[in-house]
């Protein structure tokens, strides 16, 4: 094995998750953002949460998730909800639109690799955690924020 069979398998890795991005929103209409938006809110106690909650599991910046919450509204598969004690904050709840969505709509990639990963060892576990590290320094990312997003599935939610 040789240097470009790893840039290879790392271009593969980038491709599947752009080409993922991009059937789930030619099928459902939305993008992955709002998807895993959608996800969350469905587990959250009464399927409501705040813009700050929202914005934290993200980890994306608020104006982001502001036009995320925006597009999912004029969608109709979430609804604000104003708080009578403080105006200025509203919950954002999970619409029965929205709700349908999600039971047709697929599991998102990084899910599916989430629960295959809680079934390897710890030591498979760390090999893999030290190989990635071991990526990230090379390519100087290791401070890149690492919300569960890659950047053209962010773009593709910011309007053009």
């Amino acid at each position: 094995m040789d240097y470009a069979d790893i840039l290879v398998n790392i271009r593969r890795i980038v491709r599947a998750v752009n080409l993922e991005s991009k059937r789930i929103e030619k099928e459902y209409g939305i993008s992955i953002p709002q998807l895993l938006t959608l996800g969350f809110l469905r587990r959250q106690p009464d399927s409501k949460a705040s813009h700050k909650e929202i914005k934290a599991f993200l980890k994306l910046n608020a104006s982001t998730v502001t036009g995320i919450i925006a597009r999912l509204e004029k969608k109709k598969l979430v609804a604000r909800l104003p708080r009578m004690q403080d105006k200025r904050v509203s919950l954002i709840t999970l619409t029965a639109k929205g709700d349908e969505l999600l039971d047709t709509a697929p599991q998102p990639m990084h899910q599916q690799i989430s629960d295959k990963l809680q079934k390897l060892s710890p030591e498979e576990l760390e090999h893999l955690n030290s190989a990635f590290q071991t990526i990230n320094g090379l390519l100087s990312i290791d401070q890149v924020d690492a919300a569960p997003l890659v950047a053209g599935e962010i773009d593709s939610d910011t309007p053009a």
